[in-house]
């Protein structure tokens, strides 16, 4: 998988900006992407060292409406761990 399809976005949270400043960054990334491809697509779409990648599958939440039930679509989430030289900007 090419790094542009690896990772789909930043997330801009109230959470994930306080773990800015242990240098971990949240990101969207594609269900099937591992933890190496990760890896490999940040370190080159940010020119940055990785020390650990954690990833988690959330699942989508079940929305009630007048008309009835939706879910919401299930989502991959990586915490990537910057080295603490490098940085990344994202504002």
């Amino acid at each position: 998988m090419e790094a542009t399809t690896v990772i789909r976005r930043p997330l801009i949270t109230e959470k994930s900006t306080a773990g800015t400043e242990h240098n971990r960054v949240a990101f969207e990334v594609d269900s099937r992407a591992t933890k190496k491809e990760i890896r490999r697509a940040v370190e080159s779409l940010y020119s940055v060292r990785v020390l650990s990648v954690a990833t988690m599958n959330r699942r989508g939440e079940i929305k009630r409406y007048k008309y009835g039930a939706v879910q919401l679509p299930t989502v991959k989430r990586a915490i990537v761990k910057v080295h603490p030289e490098d940085k990344i900007e994202l504002f």
